[in-house]
């Protein structure tokens, strides 16, 4: 708690100093450059950070090529009511269009209240909100990958391996024992990619007995000590973890480790998200596999829609990766795609 309550302070005190693009001093529109704003529910996400890094590549590039675009990140730490405040100064200082990656999904209305009163257009990112909420303005739009098809095919690459590996089932008894490490509890990404993890598995024909499960928030810190007590109250049971992303799954990998477990006892441990650390967990053989989320391609999309919205310009004409549209003129999804050792180092090598 004291943590928490420590990172809260900190990204309090740090939001007017983060606000060096939009707000450090007030402007008005129309002077020429565009304003881009951004507020993340946790900077700390692996994920999150490697695609902000991203997106900041597009920045540069638009810049490079002399357009006046400033830029602003803010971190909520996991607080809704400090995001809703992050966006209201983000307006009140002069940005164009806000980049919103929603601490809590089901709480968007203050945000869109605001938005809408001040005419500012939201995208939101990575953290789906409820359809009906995208629906109560038209300059509401989401940038992201559907959460089901990353459980698919979590599921049939696990699905894959039991097959092709026997030896996963370690006690012979012709089940596959296994784990789930969830994000947050209620998240609609968690439930969907576990839900359909496991069904896919069942339905291509591989007995499961569930085991255990935790839910540790997206967090490589919190899996970790949940996978200690998993192993601790089931360590010969375990024979497959399935983490709801590369951080949890990271999490569980060091768990084994801190037990100073030989490899051959390890359970098949399988993420999602294709963070560099996953990527570089499954080229070791650490992890079976992880599921690309493509955050190149997510950036991309979100800087072509933000700088459009920004300057006014046509969104018939966006530059977006290929094969991906402006859906309903509210959603750009990114296709997931299944990483193995081989396509590990193809994404790496790029």
């Amino acid at each position: 708690m004291a943590q928490r309550a420590w990172r809260l302070l900190v990204a309090a005190l740090l939001s007017a100093a983060w606000l060096t693009g939009c707000g450090q001093e007030p402007a008005k529109r129309g002077d020429g450059s565009v304003r881009i704003g951004v507020t993340l529910y946790d900077q700390y996400d692996t994920f999150l950070t490697e695609l902000m890094d991203c997106f900041n590549g597009y920045v540069d590039a638009r810049k490079a090529e002399g357009v006046d675009i400033v830029t602003v990140r803010q971190d909520a730490a996991g607080s809704q009511s400090l995001q809703d405040d992050e966006v209201a100064e983000m307006i009140e200082n002069g940005c164009d269009v806000i980049c919103v990656n929603l601490v809590d999904r089901t709480a968007p209305t203050t945000i869109i209240d605001m938005a809408r009163k001040n005419d500012v257009p939201i995208i939101f990112f990575n953290r789906e909100l409820v359809e009906e909420d995208l629906m109560q303005w038209d300059s509401l739009y989401y940038v992201g990958a559907d959460a089901f098809q990353s459980g698919v095919l979590q599921g049939e690459m696990a699905t894959e391996y039991c097959k092709a590996h026997p030896e996963t089932d370690r006690n012979g008894d012709g089940s596959i024992q296994y784990v789930v490490l969830e994000g947050e509890a209620g998240h609609q990404d968690s439930i969907i990619r576990t839900e359909y993890s496991v069904d896919t598995m069942i339905q291509k024909g591989i007995l499961l007995d569930k085991v255990g499960y935790a839910i540790a928030n997206w967090n490589r810190v919190q899996a970790r000590s949940k996978m200690e007590q998993l192993i601790d109250s089931s360590e010969s049971e375990i024979e497959l973890v399935l983490a709801n992303n590369d951080d949890m799954a990271m999490g569980a990998i060091e768990a084994y480790e801190g037990r100073e477990i030989p490899r051959e006892n390890w359970p098949v441990i399988f993420g999602i998200d294709g963070t560099e650390v996953g990527l570089q967990a499954v080229i070791s053989g650490k992890m079976a596999g992880t599921v690309y989320n493509d955050k190149d391609g997510q950036a991309q999309a979100m800087e072509a829609l933000a700088y459009a919205l920004a300057s006014g310009k046509s969104l018939q004409y966006l530059d977006l990766p290929e094969s991906v549209t402006l859906e309903d003129n509210k959603y750009i999804r990114l296709p997931y795609k299944k990483v193995d050792r081989e396509t590990a180092e193809e994404i790496l090598s790029k």
